[in-house]
């Protein structure tokens, strides 16, 4: 029965409500380029950042600076969306995660900055980096 709902609600033209979404912001450094951060971070990203961040299931050997800079690059997988640099915009996940990791000592700060001013604002009970 909820089948044939379904599909007459789908041929008498009747959409499925709008998808919500939280809006992306924008963070600019000095120099002009810009970091796009994703609106929403899920419960599960919040917990899997929460216990990188702490250093569970970490491999003995790491240190507490390993396990910062893990969540930080954690935290920077799951809400970047786009980072312009120099007018050249980088949008795939794997591009940005690489192009974070040869960032001078300048870009990361911007980068830190902008995740912790982010959280603060739109999930102020996740501990930024």
């Amino acid at each position: 029965m909820a089948r044939r709902k379904r599909d007459r609600r789908r041929q008498d033209g009747s959409a499925r409500p709008p998808k919500l979404t939280a809006p992306d912001s924008d963070y600019e450094d000095d120099q002009g380029n810009v970091l796009t951060l994703r609106g929403s971070l899920t419960a599960g990203a919040r917990r899997e950042y929460a216990q990188t961040r702490a250093g569970r299931g970490a491999r003995p050997a790491e240190t507490r600076e390993d396990a910062e800079q893990r969540s930080f690059e954690l935290l920077f997988e799951r809400l970047a969306v786009r980072w312009q640099i120099a007018g050249a915009p980088i949008e795939a996940q794997r591009e940005l995660l690489a192009r974070l990791r040869v960032a001078d000592r300048r870009e990361r700060e911007f980068v830190r900055d902008a995740l912790r001013r982010h959280c603060k604002e739109s999930f102020p009970e996740v501990q930024a980096p």
